[in-house]
């Protein structure tokens, strides 16, 4: 049986790995319609190595009859057109923070909440934050291990977190400043290229920005409300790929080896943990990868059951597009279901 697909925000970094993914999964698509803003209605993007799709209006799009809607348009977006998608019948994956918090959407990670899927009531299920997502999969089975109490986590975010505009803007500074170009800031407050800013997403009245709150917030809905997390986020002069120096404190004792066979046996995670030079994963190397890689896994010996250890994924693929097909995938029942939590 095939599925109506449609693809909202398909023009967007987010968008276009979406249809990259349902395309190398094979999802049983019998119709796809990319949808996008009305400026960009009239061009074209690709879906699998031989398809091109016209981008139609989102705005002006009738959901009646389509099984699934992938979104990723922007918050502000997802808001007005999501509910309208569910009101017609469309089950809608949301990539965007509008609806994560909402206490009757679920918020899932395939390989760790699925069963929050039953939970299912207004046709919207949403996709976590990407730093939220790589870092709940290295949590998960050292969760079930020794219980986390205490997360402190720095992120180095890539741009392409913040949308291929500001892609462009790191490759446009990187360029203009060999050739002594004055720095243009469009999408970030400060210099991205060759620097690294103390700040992802708009800042909150207790002095943290909203980027860190959505860690703290989303790790305890997926995981456990009683984990107490506390997040510095930072954007890198990176493309692709987000990178992760997590500290967990435990409620039991929890050592190296049994870590890293949980680890290990964590489907979606691989551990490269080799105490040498070369013995980690850099976000270069994870960039197009659908796997979150951790390494660097040691004891904290200022607590009494702690571990540090390094994370890094492909924001776009599992911190994102792929994330989400993996939850139309669960939907659908196109692919065997991952076991419950």
């Amino acid at each position: 049986m095939g599925y109506k697909v449609a693809v909202a925000g398909a023009t967007g970094a987010v968008g276009r790995e979406i249809l990259q993914c349902l395309a190398e999964r094979a999802f049983p698509v019998d119709d796809i319609a990319a949808l996008a803003s009305e400026r960009s209605v009239g061009r074209e993007v690709s879906f699998g190595e031989d398809d091109v799709l016209p981008v139609g209006d989102l705005a002006g799009f009738d959901f009646a009859g389509f099984d699934i809607a992938l979104f990723s348009p922007g918050a502000k977006v997802s808001a007005v057109h999501a509910p309208r998608a569910a009101k017609a019948g469309c089950v809608v994956v949301d990539n965007t923070s509008r609806f994560r918090m909402d206490p009757d959407v679920p918020l899932v990670v395939p390989e760790i909440n699925p069963h929050a899927l039953a939970a299912l009531k207004r046709n919207i299920v949403a996709n976590p934050n990407c730093s939220t997502i790589q870092m709940v999969m290295a949590l998960k089975p050292l969760h079930d291990l020794a219980t986390v109490r205490r997360v402190v986590v720095a992120t180095y975010q890539s741009v392409s977190g913040a949308g291929k505009s500001a892609m462009d803007e790191l490759f446009n500074q990187t360029r203009g400043i060999y050739v002594n170009d004055q720095v243009k800031n469009d999408e970030f407050t400060k210099q991205i290229a060759f620097n690294v800013i103390p700040h992802c997403d708009d800042f909150m009245e207790d002095g943290e920005t909203r980027e860190e709150w959505k860690m703290a917030v989303e790790t305890r809905k997926i995981l456990d409300p009683d984990i107490k997390v506390t997040a510095s986020c930072v954007r890198v002069p990176v493309f692709v790929g987000h990178g992760e120096a997590v500290n967990a404190e435990f409620e039991r004792p929890i050592e190296v080896e049994a870590a890293r066979e949980a680890l290990s046996e964590m489907p979606g995670v691989v551990v490269v943990d080799r105490r040498a030079d070369e013995g980690y994963v850099t976000p270069a190397e994870c960039a197009g990868e659908d796997q979150v890689y951790v390494s660097r896994i040691r004891k904290d010996p200022t607590v009494e059951h702690g571990l540090s250890f390094w994370v890094v994924s492909d924001n776009l693929r599992k911190g994102a597009a792929l994330n989400a097909v993996q939850i139309a995938e669960l939907l659908t029942g196109s692919r065997a279901r991952l076991p419950a939590a």
